[in-house]
């Protein structure tokens, strides 16, 4: 009898749950609703949000399981990922690659039946754009993996818009912009504090094969660049005063926390390991005066 057929079924559930990745389709999931509110000028249908944000959820899960099956064996040599489903043999490969096609399938029927053909190609689209180009085609080669590959993580601000409308806007895209320039920092801010984990699985994320000086000058410019497309996106969405200030607020905020990753400090890592945390809630912070502002000016 094989070790995976003794795991108990409690803990099997629970591993096809962790290949998810629930924390990170969190973050997902904050700019799909506020897409879908500055869509709709409003509230959208419960039916709908529901939908979408099911689907969506769905859909990044599938990715994610993807991701694991494919990073198995690096997954191993770091002691971040090393107790995933995969990695510890809870789960076989078939078992992940089956449970990731179905939910993967699951959720572009569900996004067929109840949105439009836009909303159910951009997530087809980010599905196989996380999968093929970031995991496969780019995560290994290029410590510019996570600038393009995480294109895949911008596009549930285009598919709640489009949920909703059926169509894409330059405010959609603006939305688009912020999270695609919001993610380089975010990531680089984590990889930092795992740097010698990815280094053992030997991929070059920026923080294992660039100077500080240099990581440190590119989170500037994806950072300036964010906060730029953030006023854009206020602008482009029509919002009150009150809410671009508090956006350029948030973003300086963000700046002040950037301006703390001191090179030759003794705190650089915990210095990162807060910028990470920081963006995170920055992200979150910026979809609720979204949904916030929307709402007060409708």
């Amino acid at each position: 009898m094989s070790t995976n057929s003794r795991v108990k079924p409690s803990v099997k559930v629970r591993g096809f749950v962790d290949l998810m990745k629930l924390r990170v389709v969190e973050l997902l999931l904050v700019s799909t609703l506020p897409s879908m509110v500055l869509a709709n000028e409003g509230l959208p249908s419960l039916t709908l949000t529901m939908a979408t944000l099911i689907g969506g959820t769905l859909a990044a899960g599938s990715a994610n399981a993807f991701n694991m099956v494919i990073e198995s064996e690096s997954d191993k040599l770091m002691k971040r990922t090393a107790k995933r489903p995969l990695a510890t043999g809870v789960l076989t490969k078939a078992e992940a690659l089956i449970f990731a096609t179905l939910i993967g399938l699951i959720s572009l029927l569900i996004f067929a039946v109840y949105t439009n053909a836009l909303t159910t190609a951009l997530t087809a689209t980010a599905i196989v754009f996380y999968v093929w180009v970031y995991t496969i085609l780019l995560k290994k080669r290029t410590p510019q993996n996570i600038v393009w590959g995480g294109a895949a993580g911008c596009m549930p601000a285009l598919i709640g818009w489009a949920a909703v409308t059926n169509s894409l806007s330059v405010t959609a895209w603006s939305f688009f912009l912020v999270i695609f320039f919001w993610t380089p920092p975010h990531f680089w801010a984590l990889a930092i504090k795992y740097k010698d984990d990815y280094a053992a699985a030997h991929i070059p994320m920026l923080p294992v094969v660039a100077s500080k000086t240099h990581l440190l000058r590119q989170m500037w410019i994806y950072t300036i660049a964010m906060i730029a497309s953030s006023v854009a996106l206020i602008i482009n969405a029509e919002l009150q005063n009150w809410a671009m200030a508090v956006t350029v607020a948030l973003g300086l905020v963000f700046a002040a926390q950037l301006r703390g990753l001191n090179e030759k400090s003794v705190n650089y890592e915990k210095t990162a390991g807060k910028i990470f945390q920081w963006s995170i809630t920055y992200l979150s912070l910026l979809s609720v005066l979204l949904v916030a502002a929307q709402l007060l000016k409708a």
